[in-house]
């Protein structure tokens, strides 16, 4: 775009960036910030990214903030991603959550997809969770969010690619999707099934409207945070579970140098981590 950053400019950005939504980019990526917000800089007409910072800063402006937030996510995902997790989950830790809810005469279980993306993680939930027939006595409850405004609109519209959908099984697919032109259209009883919202995971008033959770996907996210941004998320990610609740994170994560608040526990190889 021949817009060259200084490197003061993206300290300052980078801060901004990691103070709002958690989410650091070290100094090896400051090409990815330029590039990704060279565009914007232009669209506004302005003189520099330093232009863009003093509007970010002192703009007032919630649409910029949400437009920033779009242009630095990272949205890599796909249906039955990691799947041997989502096999615990639809086992042996939706069995254990039924059986705790039976005792305490709940009649519902929560799930919340954090970080959902375009949707597949949520999605692929919604449709293992109606392979369960054992769970239909419960009404089930699928919160599905992000920070980013326009993958949540993705989200809404169901539409993937055969890339998106290439680790689902033949069954899913013929059963849940409607092919068109290589376009998967997802079957609106799963759509309807999950209810999309936005949620900054460093906002503790966003967070904490999400309560009495039974079990939290919070997968491939806590990557892009300091360390700063990981402990408050996770924190605040225990404080919306319930007692014995459980959180998954990615299959490369681990909670180990940033809280002791959860046990881990082994289930058939994977880790899942459970409230203590």
């Amino acid at each position: 775009m021949g817009l060259e950053m200084a490197d003061e400019t993206f300290r300052q950005l980078r801060d901004f960036i990691c103070e709002k939504s958690g989410i650091f980019i070290p100094d090896n990526k400051k090409y990815l910030l330029e590039s990704r917000l060279g565009r914007r800089v232009q669209e506004r007409h302005l003189r520099g990214y330093e232009d863009y910072l003093y509007i970010l800063k002192y703009g007032m402006n919630r649409d910029e903030l949400s437009m920033l937030f779009d242009m630095v996510t990272t949205n890599e995902t796909f249906f039955f991603r990691e799947s041997q997790q989502f096999e615990v989950f639809a086992g042996e830790v939706l069995k254990r959550i039924m059986g705790e809810n039976s005792s305490l005469r709940r009649r519902d279980i929560k799930i919340w997809s954090a970080a959902c993306s375009t949707g597949e993680e949520p999605y692929t939930i919604a449709m293992m969770l109606l392979e369960r027939p054992e769970a239909n006595i419960f009404r089930k409850e699928i919160y599905a969010s992000d920070i980013s405004e326009s993958t949540l609109n993705s989200a809404k519209r169901g539409v993937y690619s055969s890339y998106s959908t290439r680790n689902v099984p033949d069954a899913y697919l013929k059963k849940y999707f409607q092919n068109n032109n290589q376009q998967y259209l997802l079957s609106p009883d799963i759509k309807s099934m999950v209810r999309f919202m936005k949620v900054n995971l460093v906002e503790d008033s966003e967070v904490r409207a999400m309560r009495g959770i039974d079990i939290i996907f919070c997968r491939n996210v806590l990557i892009y945070f300091d360390n700063r941004a990981k402990q408050k998320a996770i924190s605040l990610l225990y404080d919306s579970l319930r007692p014995n609740g459980y959180l998954f994170i990615g299959t490369s994560e681990s909670l180990h140098s940033v809280t002791r608040a959860f046990k881990p526990v082994a289930i058939n190889k994977v880790i899942v981590y459970q409230k203590a």
